[in-house]
């Protein structure tokens, strides 16, 4: 599959730099190169322009032509309900949960860190007794031939087919 998101009116970006970091916003027009206008009416972003290395191309696009007012934008955002499709991505999800864990403390990080530890021990206990008992009906030890081709002459019963004959 060829590449898809391309730089042009209507897209939605994603800010990594700048004063407006971590917000939506709209590219309205191309401006060189290298910058491009956006407008972000319902994430707060003015109209302005910025440099492309500052923005992350999103899978979102509205379908409108270049220069197009912020009235009009905003209207297309609610209209395609751009925040809701934004909240509902796994990268959204993945912004937020880095935001939670820059902002823990180091007493958050110790509980973290105990909670983990303590749900591994129940994981580690609760595996031991599954795989005690699959020791115990012989699931891990190996079969003798006998027990392979009966096995193989069942499997081929099933399908219908005869054991193929031993040359």
């Amino acid at each position: 599959m060829g590449f898809s998101r391309f730089v042009e009116p209507g897209r939605v970006a994603y800010i990594a730099d700048g004063p407006h970091r971590g917000k939506l916003t709209t590219i309205v027009d191309i401006i060189d190169q290298n910058r491009v206008l956006t407008d972000g009416p319902e994430s707060g972003v003015p109209r302005m322009g910025i440099r492309l290395d500052q923005v992350h191309l999103t899978k979102f696009r509205m379908k409108f032509s270049h220069g197009t007012p912020t009235r009009l934008v905003r209207s297309f955002w609610n209209k395609h309900e751009i925040t809701k499709k934004w909240e509902a991505s796994s990268w959204y999800r993945r912004v937020e949960n880095a935001k939670k864990r820059r902002a823990m403390t180091d007493f958050d990080r110790f509980k973290l860190r105990h909670h983990k530890s303590h749900r591994n021990q129940v994981r580690k206990l609760a595996f031991k007794q599954l795989y005690n008992i699959k020791k115990k009906e012989g699931a891990w030890r190996r079969k003798s031939k006998e027990e392979l081709a009966k096995a193989k002459a069942d499997r081929a019963a099933k399908k219908g087919k005869k054991p193929a004959a031993k040359k």
